[in-house]
């Protein structure tokens, strides 16, 4: 494979504008031919975990090989590292290697955008973040582009890592971006009609009860075993608004609505909202994103296209 094929961070970020990334999630939602398989997880030492995704639609296949480190999250090493292998379907030749870390970001922030253009009562913020890392960056990107949020609110236990993104914020492409830093993320969520929270998810981050606007996406917990909501968020989502999943795969891995003992078989999907015009009543919604390889198919989809 030429070494241009090779991307680095950078590169697959440039290969990912928010906007065809979106559209593109959009689009895999409703393509027919796409074919995901089960996510296996192997156990490594230390709490680690390796992670293999595979997918595949007419044209393009991809499989997306990670790690998950908890441990890295008070060093300076990535808690998620790895790549996505894309292969032409026709030829069986390996087209991109993409930045793992960096698809995993971007298509998660995409994930939320869309589900709050859908599901968001008021789409346009004031945006809480709860976690400074890479997803809390590249959520505050998204948002601010396509759903022109223009005031943020970030909660982080780093309070270094909080004042580089508000920093980040405020020089962010000319946009004009409101950021600053607060102590205390439940009481935030109270000024905040959009809120994400995308930390390690070791520990509950945000218990208070949102406004009656709100709109909550948890990307942070992807296994049973992790949560950032308490059980009553989570419970009072469920009976005063709609609790929405990325995927039928989150009814067994959503650690937030799990541990709270909600009945996930009922819940509606993403896809339920794209393909079958599924949308919100009354009330706060919260949307609990645990991953999909389908999304990063549609990531490889506009590299691809973007070569």
């Amino acid at each position: 494979m030429p070494m241009n094929y090779l991307l680095d961070a950078q590169q697959t970020q440039d290969r990912l504008p928010w906007p065809a990334l979106v559209a593109e999630i959009a689009s895999v939602l409703q393509d027919e031919s796409v074919q995901v398989a089960p996510r296996m997880v192997l156990p490594l030492s230390a709490g680690a975990s390796l992670f293999v995704m595979p997918a595949s639609d007419r044209r393009v296949a991809i499989t997306k090989l990670i790690t998950f480190t908890p441990a890295n999250a008070d060093t300076r090493r990535a808690t998620i590292q790895g790549d996505v292998v894309v292969f032409d379907v026709a030829s069986g030749e390996r087209k991109l290697l993409l930045d793992g870390p960096t698809v995993t970001a971007r298509r998660t922030a995409a994930v939320s955008v869309l589900a709050a253009q859908r599901l968001a009562p008021k789409p346009r913020g004031p945006l809480l973040i709860v976690g400074a890392g890479v997803q809390g960056k590249a959520h505050l990107e998204a948002f601010a582009e396509l759903l022109d949020v223009r005031e943020v609110l970030i909660a982080s236990r780093s309070p270094a890592s909080a004042q580089a993104l508000a920093l980040h914020a405020s020089s962010y492409k000319g946009l004009g971006l409101r950021a600053r830093v607060v102590q205390d993320a439940n009481a935030a969520l109270a000024d905040c009609p959009l809120a994400v929270s995308c930390t390690p998810a070791s520990e509950v981050v945000l218990s208070a009860l949102p406004r009656p606007d709100g709109f909550i996406s948890a990307v942070g917990a992807f296994t049973p075993q992790m949560r950032e909501l308490s059980p009553q968020l989570c419970q009072h989502m469920a009976l005063e608004g709609q609790v929405f999943l990325d995927t039928s795969d989150a009814r067994h891995e959503a650690g937030d609505l799990l541990q709270a003992g909600l009945e996930l078989s009922r819940l509606a999907t993403l896809a339920d909202v794209v393909c079958h015009g599924i949308g919100r009543q009354a009330g706060p919604v919260l949307f609990k994103s645990c991953g999909w390889a389908g999304w990063d198919l549609a990531a490889a989809r506009v590299a691809i296209r973007l070569a």
